[in-house]
């Protein structure tokens, strides 16, 4: 990747985009080619521009920013995205992977995240801010949990365990506390959290909390410092 990768922010607030702009501005590797406010400018613009990235946020004045994709879509393109949200909520992380996001960031997140963000999704890879983890509160719905075996036979695979040690793991809890609690070893976790992956066919956390987050398993909550202004 020698040429910078080429981003396009979309948000409604200006001094937001500011703000990205000013941290991506000393980054010779990124280059901001333009900004829109509404869907409809964010459309008009990733036409024209056809940028690497898109930094999208979910609350426009004219609609979701999903429906940014949607559009898009339907005239055969398919942009990076990388969703920057003033939310955490299950359902707008699940909702913007399935739309075709290939990241998901919330805006109290910190520039380190936004710029690990950027990168991953212009490599084409998924990316949710495994960062935050040790601060973030991931709650198993025993309904969501029920209605996920039926949904996904691959999480029907899994042990019961498995399962358990699946969702510890995604609340971001260190393997020992993750031992501690089971009343098992550090080495048995690590051999489920090896066969947990094997059989999702998962490569990292990242993409663990991210199946959690897809089959509807985990809420997401957050309280970091918000990222930096200029």
């Amino acid at each position: 990747m020698s040429e910078p990768c080429r981003v396009l922010l979309v948000d409604d607030h200006s001094l937001f985009r500011e703000g990205l702009r000013a941290i991506l501005g000393g980054r010779p590797h990124f280059a901001v080619v333009g900004e829109a406010g509404t869907v409809a400018e964010a459309v008009r613009l990733a036409e024209d521009l056809t940028p690497d990235v898109m930094v999208l946020d979910l609350s426009l004045p004219d609609g979701n920013g999903l429906e940014v994709l949607r559009r898009l879509e339907a005239r055969g393109l398919r942009p990076k995205v990388l969703v920057v949200s003033m939310h955490a909520r299950l359902d707008g992380i699940a909702e913007s992977f399935r739309s075709g996001a290939l990241g998901y960031i919330v805006k109290d997140s910190g520039a380190e995240q936004l710029l690990q963000g950027l990168e991953a999704v212009w490599r084409g890879e998924r990316y949710l801010d495994s960062a935050v983890a040790p601060e973030v509160l991931l709650r198993l719905d025993a309904y969501a949990l029920r209605r996920s075996r039926g949904q996904d036979p691959a999480y029907g695979s899994l042990t019961r365990r498995e399962q358990q040690v699946l969702r510890l793991l995604a609340e971001g809890r260190p393997v020992a506390d993750i031992a501690a609690e089971l009343f098992i070893s550090r080495k048995t976790v690590e051999n489920h959290r090896a066969n947990i992956c094997g059989k999702l066919n998962l490569k990292n956390l990242a993409e663990l909390v991210h199946y959690a987050a897809r089959l509807g398993l985990i809420e997401i909550e957050t309280g970091r410092p918000p990222l930096p202004r200029p």
